[in-house]
Order: structure tokens, then sequence, then C-alpha cells
């Protein structure tokens, strides 16, 4: 309920355009309007309602930042290599394109109202909102499979899904337009709240789907994906919070404060605004800087740190239960000094003398690991092998 101060402090300007005569206001050029705009387009420029003016700047500030988001995703989409980023580029780029909507269709709200308009209002609240929250639920199906089964479905597929998911509201405004407007012969204008809040039911039913997918995605094993799932779990919680908010007000809040007709408008404009721009902070940059963010460059393994897992080659090359320490090593021939060659060199060079000459004891002695079984070995010299007991040079 914190969307009411907000709502209340945006509509109160509205009173102060209502109380005018219409005479006046149709001859009178409104302050602020000196580009020649005349109603039903006073809105857009008028100074002395606030909140015209003000909802067509942040509507106008979101598409613009919805637009260089997609451009972004689109000209950095061939560095995404990995399959589970590229899975949530689809779901993504086609929220962009429901948040578009949805400030465009604030739109047309500021402008007044006729039969043309209001079928167009009618038939695309529903739609664009379920859109969005098609687009969370999948994103939310995505993360669950992501932190249980370590895969995702396919972009194409989750976008195909969406779509399908969002049609369904189509059909059911195209039905209540055609019941009411059609069948029974009533002005497109001329509808009351209650039945268009009944009419967004199956938006709402979405709403709580992604609700529920968000949450179950928190309960993954991998802990890679935990914090896309945070982030769309607080979109899902403040969508939810601002659909009470409109909804209770649109229904009741009006009526209480005897502004039932003159506020309709404002409200709805303001919720298509704000839904927007929660959707673009809370979701779609987060989500869009998760899918471009380069993976983690892995970094060289150090032989010679004691306190790193050991190596594959490692666990390969030996029985893991043997202890090391009476594991056989060979000897290190390549390091090891043959004394006998050497001595026969020696005397026959020098003297002649063909006798061998023996070399100190304890060199014969001393174990000599090699370089791969120090490495083996994490960089320690490793201790003799039990069965080692020197060399026998005679």
């Amino acid at each position: 309920m914190a969307f009411f101060p907000v709502l209340l402090l945006l509509l109160s300007v509205v009173q102060r355009g209502s109380s005018q005569d219409p005479d006046e206001d149709s001859l009178a050029v409104p302050r602020g309007c000196g580009w020649g705009l005349v109603r039903p387009y006073t809105l857009l420029c008028d100074l002395d309602s606030v909140w015209g003016v003000a909802v067509e700047s942040a509507a106008a500030g979101g598409a613009l930042a919805a637009i260089l988001l997609g451009l972004i995703i689109l000209c950095r989409l061939h560095h995404v290599s990995e399959a589970e980023k590229r899975s949530g580029v689809g779901p993504i780029l086609l929220l962009l394109l429901g948040i578009l909507g949805l400030f465009g269709l604030s739109f047309a709200y500021l402008i007044e109202r006729d039969e043309q308009l209001c079928l167009l209002r009618r038939a695309l609240w529903g739609l664009l909102f379920a859109l969005c929250f098609s687009c969370l639920l999948v994103q939310g199906v995505r993360l669950r499979r992501l932190g249980r089964e370590r895969r995702s479905p396919g972009g194409c597929a989750l976008t195909g899904l969406a779509l399908g998911l969002s049609a369904v509201q189509g059909i059911i405004a195209a039905e209540w337009i055609l019941l009411t407007v059609l069948r029974e012969g009533r002005a497109a204008c001329q509808y009351l709240p209650l039945d268009f809040s009944l009419a967004c039911s199956y938006v709402l039913a979405l709403l709580l789907a992604a609700l529920g997918a968000a949450s179950f995605a928190l309960c993954g094993k991998t802990r890679q994906w935990r914090c896309n799932a945070i982030w769309l779990l607080s979109a899902c919680l403040l969508s939810l919070l601002l659909w009470v908010a409109w909804v209770g007000f649109y229904l009741y809040g009006n009526a209480w404060l005897e502004r039932s007709p003159d506020w309709d408008d404002p409200a709805l404009a303001i919720a298509l605004v704000a839904q927007g721009w929660l959707l673009l902070l809370f979701h779609a940059v987060p989500e869009a800087h998760s899918c471009l963010r380069s993976p983690p460059q892995p970094s060289a393994p150090d032989y010679f740190d004691t306190s790193q897992a050991p190596s594959r080659m490692r666990e390969t090359s030996f029985d893991e239960d043997i202890p090391l320490s009476h594991r056989q090593f060979p000897e290190n021939q390549g390091y090891g000094f043959d004394e006998n060659t050497a001595g026969l060199r020696s005397a026959g060079n020098h003297n002649g003398n063909t006798a061998p000459r023996p070399s100190a004891p304890f060199r014969s002695n001393v174990y000599q690991p090699t370089e791969m079984t120090m490495i083996l070995n994490g960089g320690a010299v490793p201790s003799a092998p039990p069965t080692y007991t020197g060399r026998q040079l005679w």
C-alpha cells in the first residue's frame, strides 16, 4: 500500500483543471502550450495539470532507456557464447518490447477519450501486461531448470511460450469488446471499473505464477543463478504490490474520495509508467547485465602451491587407496651418478689404470626423487619408499 501516497500526490492536481468551465477550456490556451497544441492534446503541455507533464516525461525517459538497452543487447549478442546465457536473451528482448508498449500506452491516457481511443485502451491494457508477466514466468522456469539440471530450454522455445501465454489475454480482451460494444451496442468508453478489473484477472494469475516460479528458482542447487532469481522475485513482489495499489484505488479509492470519473485516467496512466520502470530497473537491467557479463577466465594451476586441490594428473596416475608415503617411487636415473663408469673413465684418462675406483659410500644411499615425483607431490620432496635400501654398487 505504499503506492497510495504517491498516487494521491500525483492525482491531487487534477481537480484544478476539472473545476473550470468547459467553454472556457475550449477557447483558452493552457499555460505551457505555446506550440499550437489544442484539445484533446493539451494535457501533454499543460503546466497547470502537472500530472500530465510528469507522466509524459517519465514515459519518454523509460521508452528511451528500453530502446537503448535493447540495442546494447543486440550489439553485444555475438559475445555471448554460453548456451545458458543465450537462452535468456529472447525473453529479455520480448520484455523490453512489452515495456516499450506500456510507456507508449500511457500517452493514450494523456489524450481526451473518444471511441477509437477507448477501444485501443481496452484492447492493449491487459495484453501488454500479460506479455510482460509471461516473460517473467518463463524466466522463472528457465532459472528453475538451470538451478536443478544446470541446463535451460532454448531461447526460441521460451519466447514462443511467453507469446502463447500472452495471446490468451488478447482473446479475452477481444471477446469482452465484442460482447459489450458490438453485441450489446454500448459505447466503447462506457464500462464499469469492476468490469475492467475482472477482464485483467488472467494477467493477475500470470503474475502470481511468475512469483511462484521465482520462489522455486531460489531452491536450486546451483548458486550461480541465485542472484538472478532474487532480482526476479523482487520484480514480481513489487509488481504485485503495485497491482494491489492501483486496483484498490481504481475500484474504491476514487469513489471514497468522490473523484470517480476525473481520476480514472490519471490512475491508470501512473500505473502504466510505474510498472514499466519497475520491470526495467528490477529485472531487465540486472538480467541483461548477467547475460552480457564475460565469464571468469580460468587461472593456470600452481603445482608448487600445496593449498590447492590435487591436479587431474595426480588423481589419474596413482591409486588413491594407497597412502602417499607408502607408494613405490622410481629412482631418479637422470640424476643418478654412475660411479663405476666415472671411475673407469677417470682412471683410464689419467694414469691408464683400468681398475674400478670406488666412490663415496654416502652418495649411493641418498634418495633422489624425479621432477615429476616432486610435481605430483605438490612441490614437497617425498620421503623414500619403504622398500628403498640404497644402491648396491659392489
